[in-house]
């Protein structure tokens, strides 16, 4: 495998997941946030949630301690110079994209690979803003990164097979298991999901049912660990509303258009967990 040393911008919550599970597996890991502040804070959550799993015996302290030793947190793009891959997990703006992507393409080796963790962006056009689009990739983690064993694997159609090969097998070092896919909006997972948490907020909006009796339908009556609406709290109602937008915007099809109280609750404010109140209230233990 030509990838030896790993590359992430972006130390928030999906960022700071990857660049911790790839020091884990090993790999020399160098992690970039625009200000010390936001590294030192991405950087503290991987150290507690290392302690964490030290504290409750899943994780050996001195396992813990090799993960961090392969860990280097830095503000300067310029870390990244001699990484064989680059991952993206920054903000879902294009233009962010755009700039940085542009950057990294003056900046590294012609052989590195730039990979994307975008959920919903086209990877076909985020490996336009370089001039090596046949090292581009997506791979799109699922959070929390660390717990979580999926990861797509995305190809245009100009990426190279040998970079997608490379590509799966760091995943499969990291201990993930790979899904590939082309390069559509949503690509599996989003393309699935999305149109069932939507049709939940309809089926909620128009008094088919309760918020408990929804959840419970398809926890009980389908087997799925949560229901639709609670998922819907986890994940953030404006990430669920931002990404319908771009794929009704792509598609055209109903089943992707945002019903009007997701947006009425994007605009309040109630973006689920992370604003204290969704389709539940998150003061609560559990969330009532």
């Amino acid at each position: 495998m030509a990838i030896r040393k790993v590359g992430v911008v972006g130390c928030g919550l999906m960022g700071g997941g990857i660049a911790q599970v790839s020091a884990q597996a090993g790999f020399p890991t160098v992690v970039r946030e625009v200000s010390a502040n936001a590294l030192e804070k991405g950087l503290g959550s991987i150290r507690k949630f290392l302690q964490g799993g030290v504290d409750k015996g899943k994780l050996a302290a001195a396992d813990m301690e090799r993960t961090l030793a392969n860990l280097t947190g830095t503000t300067d793009l310029g870390a990244f110079a001699d990484c064989d891959l680059v991952v993206e997990a920054a903000t879902e703006n294009l233009a962010l994209k755009r700039e940085l992507f542009s950057s990294l393409d003056a900046l590294c080796a012609p052989p590195a690979v730039f990979a994307s963790n975008t959920s919903s962006l086209s990877i076909t056009e985020l490996a336009t803003f370089t001039k090596r689009p046949g090292r581009v990739i997506g791979l799109h983690f699922f959070n929390p990164v660390p717990l979580m064993k999926l990861v797509e694997v995305v190809k245009t159609v100009r990426t190279d097979p040998a970079v997608l090969a490379d590509a799966n097998a760091w995943v499969l070092a990291l201990g993930k298991t790979a899904v590939n896919c082309g390069d559509s909006t949503g690509f599996v997972v989003n393309r699935l999901l999305v149109p069932y948490m939507l049709d939940a907020v309809r089926v909620y909006d128009q008094g088919l049912a309760s918020r408990d009796d929804i959840d419970n339908a398809m926890k009980l009556g389908c087997g799925y660990p949560m229901g639709p609406l609670l998922l819907t709290d986890y994940v953030g109602l404006d990430t669920t509303y931002y990404i319908s937008e771009i794929m009704f915007d792509e598609f055209k099809e109903a089943r992707f258009s945002a019903p009007p109280l997701l947006k009425r609750m994007v605009m309040a404010g109630q973006h689920g967990r992370k604003s204290g109140r969704g389709f539940y209230d998150w003061s609560t233990t559990p969330p009532s």
